[in-house]
């Protein structure tokens, strides 16, 4: 991979920096706003009320990106969600009450999935074809996206330990406030991101003959395909959205009482782990295919994380989540991949809009019940338990749909 970067534009590196900025905050702010909530005296209903609120903004304003973002200007848009993000973390440090908070959560563009999942995604996919000089390169630029902002996260995990040590090594701090700082942080974030959208040329916008109505892009063919695609994705994602990070925080919180710094050690290991996976599925996909790839490598890691909800120790427990977490995200490239492959190319767009759409929407539903799986007969193992068996049918089912339709390259 050349890392010179020559072949890449200048809105693709002030992309490439927004991305790293606002993922790094999505770091430590996953690991952290369950745990929040829970000092402030929410039980576990309001808490996964509230974190479903976080996907429903996802939800939302990607269908609006969807649908306006050429005809207001996606540097328009990605501007007023950056703002709102800055927002976001301004309600967070300066208030504690809950309907303020939700609507802070709703509009902020918070992540608490542990992987960007919301609006700016959808728009920043679209636009990074435009942004290289070397159209081989194409492959490259994803590959690098994903990266960049895995390794930000991860350091911004890092982060999300620095209430304990205000807390306990430096200024004595009470449990709230020392977190507050973390969500002021936050806002700055979004208004630097926010600067840097505004410095990014007109080149980006979508050239006035092209229309992304997904209605009429689509062929009959790729609807069906897309179709099905979007329903198995969303299968997953409702799934996922049971073992999102910031409950897996909480549970590792709960259940063995870890603190904030092993937690943050143990995602920002998690993170580096995914980073580095997305290159071994790239080869890996070259030697067995895309599909195969996406099946083979999620079954064992769906597997490890019904495990993990049984490990006997806090040592057991995190070796079996990191284990899982270098195969789980296998499939995110390798489905990018797959999606942008099997259409015609003034398809991407609308296809790859949909797909986001239909798992944003299934991610909204699962954290909103947490609280009530929590309280049932399967307790604290219950979102592991879930996710994992719904996860492996997903798997199973995808493979039996899929495994003979194959990507232009293959």
């Amino acid at each position: 991979m050349n890392f010179s970067l020559d072949w890449l534009s200048r809105d693709g590196k002030l992309l490439l920096s927004a991305r790293i900025l606002r993922t790094f905050g999505y770091g430590f702010l996953s690991v952290v706003i369950a745990i929040y909530l829970k000092f402030l005296g929410f039980d576990d209903v309001q808490i996964g009320l509230l974190l479903g609120s976080t996907l429903v903004n996802s939800v939302i304003f990607t269908i609006f990106a969807s649908f306006y973002a050429d005809r207001i200007g996606r540097r328009n848009v990605l501007v007023i969600y950056a703002s709102l993000m800055c927002i976001s973390g301004l309600i967070f440090t300066f208030t504690d009450n809950y309907f303020l908070l939700v609507l802070a959560a709703f509009i902020g563009t918070i992540n608490v999935t542990g992987s960007e999942t919301g609006a700016f995604l959808t728009i920043e996919q679209a636009i990074l074809p435009q942004t290289i000089r070397d159209k081989k390169k194409m492959n490259t630029i994803f590959a690098l996206y994903n990266m960049v902002g895995t390794f930000a996260m991860s350091a911004g995990i890092i982060l999300s330990g620095l209430p304990s040590l205000l807390q306990e090594q430096y200024f004595a701090m009470n449990h709230v406030d020392s977190f507050k700082i973390l969500f002021m942080m936050y806002s700055i974030l979004g208004l630097v991101v926010m600067i840097i959208y505004l410095m990014i040329s007109k080149d980006i916008e979508i050239k006035p003959n092209l229309n992304n109505s997904v209605r009429q892009t689509l062929s009959p063919r790729s609807k069906k395909i897309v179709g099905k695609l979007s329903a198995l994705f969303a299968v997953d994602s409702f799934a996922g959205g049971f073992v999102i990070q910031s409950v897996v925080s909480l549970w590792f919180f709960t259940r063995f009482g870890a603190d904030l710094i092993i937690l943050s050690y143990v995602f920002s290991a998690a993170g580096i782990l995914t980073a580095f996976s997305y290159i071994v599925a790239a080869r890996i996909a070259d030697r067995i295919g895309l599909v195969n790839t996406m099946v083979f490598t999620h079954i064992p890691s769906n597997i490890l994380l019904i495990l993990v909800a049984f490990a006997p120790t806090l040592q057991f427990a995190i070796i079996l989540y990191l284990i899982r977490m270098g195969l789980s995200q296998m499939d995110v490239p390798t489905r990018q991949s797959y999606i942008v492959s099997i259409v015609n190319e003034d398809e991407r767009i609308a296809a790859s809009g949909l797909t986001n759409v239909s798992r944003n929407i299934a991610q909204t539903v699962s954290p909103s019940i947490i609280g009530y799986i929590f309280q049932s007969f399967l307790a604290l193992s219950g979102p592991f338990v879930l996710g994992g068996l719904i996860k492996i049918v997903y798997d199973l089912a995808l493979y039996l749909n899929f495994r003979n339709i194959k990507s232009r390259d293959e």
